[in-house]
């Protein structure tokens, strides 16, 4: 794979995790951070897209001026590195608004103006020879020009050390994702500094009459791929990892009320909707689980026997001891028993015979009690008509 090759695979990854962000930002539009990590993946995508050698020849030809892309791209680099400062200003968060905001303003102050001394030195400059991936060695001793690779390297180092000193130190404060997000940014930044330690070191090798241009004109150029795919990563592995879990858990409580779901499933009205396939969000197919549950569940009321309630939370608490627990049992055999009679076509009870099925009242509840419709012997015993078990041999 040649570099331009490289450098658009990881233009392409930066682009794409720019769109996800973007349809977080058009969600929440007045989010400060939210519109800092677009324009910092947008620009970082900008960067690889104008930084392959390839391009750079187009920009100078396009131009006229030999050279010419280079102030464009260590612009760009700057304005990167401004942009990540800025991010983690309001990633960091402070309680002082105000402080913030002069934080930010300072920290743009500062980078524009590096971003407008560049394109002044290259022009006081001098550097006639087209150079697309050695420049900065090429011309390391040329006056202004000298001054211009500095500058940008220096305002780049900045932001990289700052990265990584901040997102290492935030990591021991934060568990889960959060954290394994900022350990990636972190290892991306660590890479990013590492890119600007191989352009000083071939820099000053030259300033001392060595040669050692492949630090920057090879090695810091893969290392620049590695580190900005690694601190894309880390800044989408949060809101990415969180959806994952956050579907998991959708899913896992879907199945988990599915036996309740199957014990009701005979009283659903032939006019309430079909239920949706596999491949609908498990959102949807959720809501629309737990929808059925509580409709049926209300209409049942009438058929709830407080008798077989009462039989069944004694039975249960004289063999576990839980209070909770053996309420989620009775609610359980009285949403089976009720299901039968209602099916049978038996006689509602009148309203002091009735048992008052409380378990929907919390998510934990619903799903304990659909534990129990599928395996609790007491609600099995109800379900088939048989003889509840007495407290000592339950």
């Amino acid at each position: 794979m040649s570099a331009g090759d490289a450098f658009l695979c990881a233009a392409t990854g930066l682009f794409v995790a720019t769109l996800i962000k973007v349809r977080a930002l058009r969600k929440n539009p007045g989010d400060p951070l939210l519109r800092a990590v677009c324009a910092m993946l947008f620009v970082a995508a900008l960067l690889f897209v104008a930084a392959a050698p390839e391009h750079i020849a187009v920009m100078n030809d396009v131009i006229g001026v030999p050279n010419a892309a280079a102030p464009v791209v260590y612009c760009i680099m700057t304005a990167l590195a401004g942009i990540i400062i800025v991010l983690l200003i309001h990633w960091r968060g402070n309680e002082d608004e105000r402080r913030t905001r002069r934080q930010t303003r300072l920290c743009l102050t500062a980078y524009a103006a590096v971003m407008a001394a560049i394109p002044v030195l290259f022009l006081l400059g001098d550097a006639p020879v087209e150079r697309l991936r050695d420049l900065d060695t090429y011309y390391a001793n040329t006056p202004f020009i000298r001054e211009m690779i500095v500058l940008y390297l220096a305002a780049h180092s900045v932001a990289a050390a700052t990265m990584t000193f901040l997102c290492w130190s935030w990591s021991r404060q934060v568990p889960g994702i959060l954290r394994a997000g900022l350990l990636t940014i972190a290892a991306g930044a660590t890479g990013t500094f590492a890119y600007d330690v191989l352009k000083y070191t071939a820099v000053v090798a030259r300033w001392l009459g060595e040669d050692l241009d492949w630090l920057s004109s090879r090695a810091a150029f893969a290392v620049a791929g590695v580190s900005a795919f690694l601190v894309a990563a880390g800044f989408l592995i949060p809101p990415v990892g969180e959806g994952a879990v956050s579907s998991w858990k959708a899913l896992r409580r879907f199945r988990q009320l599915r036996p309740l779901w199957l014990e009701i499933r005979p009283e659903i009205p032939p006019t309430s909707p079909r239920s949706m396939p596999w491949w609908r969000s498990v959102y949807l197919r959720l809501t629309q689980r737990e929808r059925d549950i509580y409709d049926v569940v209300h209409r049942l009321g009438p058929y709830f026997d407080a008798a077989t309630g009462r039989a069944v939370y004694a039975a249960a608490l004289a063999e576990h001891r839980e209070r909770s627990r053996a309420r989620e049992e009775a609610d359980a055999a009285v949403i089976a028993a009720a299901v039968i009679a209602k099916g049978s076509a038996g006689p509602p009870f009148g309203p002091g015979g009735r048992w008052v099925v409380t378990s929907l009242e919390d998510p934990q509840d619903l799903v304990r009690m659909s534990h129990a419709l599928a395996r609790s012997p007491r609600v099995r015993a109800v379900r088939g008509s048989a003889a509840l078990p007495g407290p000592a041999g339950a």
